[in-house]
């Protein structure tokens, strides 16, 4: 999917760029910018989509993206089912590199940052003693003013900088150049209406009305554009749920695989194993000994 260039709002008179938002939902648009940006979701679960990873997020996760690397969040319709009113909240830093001062990086003392903008490009899950860090400090860089604001941006950075305890979210991903409007647009009604849907069948000419083209033209500008095949792509949607599920552990494998879409067990088994490289107890097995 071809993401599209997103310019962040930063003041000049600002080095960084903070903010806290508190709303019905992310916003929706598969986007890039040169920014670094640390992504703390305060409230809120659903999927994740960064690089060509999907994957689920739930409260209190800690992200931090490198420069250019494609993204979006998507909560869940559940999370919304029983409470309408119900707001996402995040708090999200984007900075460039050399934000401080490009002679900030050369400085033999912080010799660590350049190396953390180099993990950054695969996206990184902070975890452990440094989240619970970076939670009381994201917090406290909002209010935060002049001097006071850098000394804390400067302490965020030193926990990421300092941190083993990570995940990396996917492989070094390409810059990506300025998108089409209207291909953004097309592409994100076809994800938006599969994440709402993936639950029955989607037949092509289904998926490809809604992207407003023939079928073959719809496969072949799919693929273009994510190098994987429609069926490919949902599968991995319906397999991010069925990994939410198994974590939850409320439902049998027998049920879940039918919540998420898969017609038949041995289906759902096969599927699981060729996107996780695992069975799904051993993927519940290996999440629950983490």
């Amino acid at each position: 999917m071809k993401p599209h260039f997103l310019k962040v709002p930063t003041k000049p008179q600002h080095s960084f760029h903070i903010r806290r938002d508190i709303q019905p939902n992310f916003r929706g648009i598969w986007h890039y910018h040169p920014e670094l940006e640390l992504h703390y979701i305060i409230k809120g679960e659903g999927l994740r989509f960064i690089g060509n990873n999907i994957n689920n997020f739930s409260s209190g996760e800690i992200v931090l993206l490198g420069e250019n690397l494609p993204h979006c969040w998507r909560c869940k319709e559940e999370y919304f089912q029983h409470n309408p009113d119900l707001n996402i909240e995040a708090i999200v830093i984007h900075f460039l590199p050399d934000c401080l001062g490009k002679y900030l990086l050369n400085l033999p003392e912080t010799y660590l940052l350049p190396k953390l903008f180099e993990r950054a490009k695969n996206g990184i899950v902070i975890q452990g003693e440094a989240r619970e860090k970076l939670k009381v400090l994201m917090e406290s860089a909002i209010d935060a003013t002049n001097l006071d604001k850098i000394l804390v941006f400067l302490s965020i950075l030193k926990v990421l900088a300092e941190n083993e305890d990570f995940t990396s979210i996917t492989a070094p991903q390409q810059a990506f150049h300025q998108s089409n409007e209207s291909e953004t647009i097309r592409l994100n009604k076809v994800c938006s209406y599969t994440l709402v849907n993936y639950k029955k069948e989607i037949s092509l000419a289904e998926i490809a009305s809604i992207g407003n083209l023939s079928i073959t033209s719809f496969c072949r500008y799919f693929k273009l554009m994510t190098k994987k095949t429609y069926s490919d792509f949902l599968t991995e949607i319906r397999i991010s749920h069925a990994c939410r599920f198994l974590i939850e552990d409320k439902l049998p494998t027998e049920v879940l695989c039918f919540e998420c879409g898969f017609n038949n067990v041995s289906n759902f088994y096969r599927h699981f194993k060729k996107v996780t490289g695992m069975t799904p107890l051993e993927y519940k097995r290996k999440y629950l000994q983490n």
